[in-house]
């Protein structure tokens, strides 16, 4: 195709020009993250597929059956566990896949990019569907697992570095807004799922093909409208007004020169960030998956007003103590949602790296407390300590990449980001294997349920001293990391970089990028229906908790 006449998908055909509102970004990001964010939420199919054939009750596979018979048979429901490996699966291939074509993705630019990840994600759910039809679990493995974890990988770093590029002057916030879609993601997509699948269920069916499917329809329209809502401001664009801060004074830790990708795999300072996002995460990833059974296990009766132990109550009362926890896990998310902004944004004020200080701080102190409320039966401090760590484990998530972008420069920040996002991956095994295998420890040796998490605690306490250790040791780059003015130059000509959108301008036979704000509103409003539903939906579950 010639250079003159870029395609639809082309960086160069979505470079904003002169009056463009940076306020659509966002929104287009949104649009994305909430989509591919149900990957969180995907664990409410799981009871349903696992009675896929016998409806009411599991037609249960005999011993002669392993894992990977499970991938083929058509005879026998598959076990919640064997379906949990999807779960393991979206966020290594996300890190995986984030870290293999970020480099792609800043030459392709966030739109094309943006419609391979709807490609990937909606695709693969259509896989499922056929997967869930011919009950062949390797094709749910394949559909969701494997193409949609790439998806996953894509959407998550196709806004990274265009919205810190559009915001210079409030990166944290900028990538807040859009991870927080990430973490919102799950409060949509879930209850949406439960509905559908209570809607389609029959006596024969229990729903999640044709779940599977509108959901993917639904999802497809909403990622396409966020990838062509991406632009890309022009070269050495800034907001009116701002001037980059002088990286003499208080701010030595944001520069202004930029890292090629390609050389962070032998950068100290990368490596302290990997652990200090990696130690972060495995601390509030393995809590997040036992929130419901701890609580449960913890406090046992006293959540319906008993004084029995958990191991003492009967199966009605713990069906009402399980609403109660179901309610706790809702309140969790809604914390681990708002840190992200929270966090993200208040780092635009303390410096990203005293943002983390506080994290690694105040989160070891929540958990150091953690065993003594348990002990104490003290709930309110307990839950509240657990809100604190689930909003810093979401901050840390957001407040990442605008890390990347003072350290490393802005040049490459989505993919550098992509490649720090193997942190996550390792984290999503060593978190739960940690919390899982301490957890069945210690009912071993006979200890009672109520204190099988105290000693888990205190090795996520010294995993976040180890994050706080790596995070003060964070400096500044020699210069010997940064691109010369000339590998800089070529790198902006292979990203198709233009110095004004006037070339594109006449492709497109606009004078320029002048935005209604009814266009805005509307872009806002189109992203926050949907989330405020959540949010509602969430809060509902999270009133039976204080009832």
């Amino acid at each position: 195709m010639s250079t003159d006449t870029p395609g639809l998908l082309d960086k160069e055909r979505i470079i904003a020009g002169p009056g463009y509102n940076r306020w659509l970004v966002p929104p287009a990001a949104l649009a994305i993250h909430l989509c591919i964010g149900m990957a969180y939420g995907f664990s409410v199919f799981w009871l349903p597929l696992s009675k896929a054939l016998g409806i009411k009750e599991a037609i249960k596979c005999g011993p002669e059956v392993g894992f990977w018979a499970q991938l083929f048979t058509t005879t026998c429901d598959w076990q919640i566990s064997t379906l949990g490996w999807m779960y393991t699966l979206f966020f290594v291939l996300l890190g995986s896949s984030a870290a293999t074509w970020g480099g792609w993705l800043e030459r392709a630019g966030p739109r094309k990019a943006g419609v391979v990840s709807a490609l990937c994600w909606c695709g693969g759910m259509l896989i499922s569907a056929l997967g869930v039809y011919l009950h062949q679990f390797w094709m749910m493995v394949l559909g969701s697992g494997v193409i949609g974890g790439i998806g996953l990988g894509l959407g998550y770093i196709s806004p990274v570095s265009t919205l810190i590029k559009w915001f210079p002057d409030r990166r944290g916030m900028a990538t807040g807004m859009a991870i927080m879609g990430f973490g919102g993601g799950a409060m949509i997509g879930s209850p949406l799922a439960n509905d559908l699948m209570k809607y389609f269920a029959t006596p024969t069916d229990v729903g999640v093909m044709q779940t599977f499917i509108v959901m993917a329809l639904v999802y497809f329209v909403f990622m396409m409208a966020g990838a062509f809502g991406y632009r890309v401001p022009e070269t050495g664009w800034k907001p009116a007004g701002w001037t980059p801060p002088p990286a003499q004074v208080d701010n030595a830790m944001i520069t202004q020169r930029h890292v090629h990708v390609t050389k962070v795999w032998g950068i100290p300072q990368f490596w302290l960030i990997w652990m200090v996002l990696c130690m972060n995460v495995s601390a509030g990833i393995g809590v997040i998956g036992m929130a419901s059974p701890m609580l449960q296990e913890v406090f046992g009766g006293s959540l319906i007003g008993l004084t029995a132990k958990f191991g003492e109550l009967d199966k009605d009362q713990l069906k009402a103590i399980a609403t109660v926890a179901a309610g706790f896990t809702a309140l969790l998310s809604l914390f681990n949602i708002g840190g992200r902004f929270f966090w993200a944004s208040l780092s635009d004020l303390l410096g990203r790296r005293l943002t983390y200080v506080v994290f690694f701080v105040l989160g070891g102190l929540m958990y150091f407390s953690v065993p003594s409320s348990s002990n104490a039966g003290n709930i309110v401090l307990f839950v509240g300590a657990f809100c604190i760590i689930l909003s810093m484990y979401g901050g840390g998530f957001a407040t990442v990449p605008a890390y990347l972008a003072d350290i490393f420069g802005t040049q490459m920040v989505g993919a550098i980001h992509g490649r720090l996002l193997t942190a996550w991956a390792t984290a999503g095994v060593l978190g739960p294997v940690v919390v899982n295998y301490m957890r069945e420890y210690q009912l071993s040796l006979g200890l009672p349920r109520e204190q099988v998490y105290n000693q888990t605690m205190y090795i996520l306490v010294g995993m976040l001293a180890v994050g706080l250790i790596c995070n003060l040791l964070v400096r500044p780059l020699d210069d010997k990391w940064f691109m010369s003015d000339e590998e800089l130059a070529e790198e902006k000509r292979l990203a198709h970089e233009r110095a004004a959108a006037s070339v594109v301008s006449r492709v497109e036979g606009a004078g320029d990028d002048t935005i209604s704000p009814a266009v805005v509103f509307l872009a806002w409003l189109a992203v926050g229906l949907p989330l405020a539903w959540g949010v509602y939906r969430t809060l509902q579950s999270v009133a039976k908790f204080f009832a």
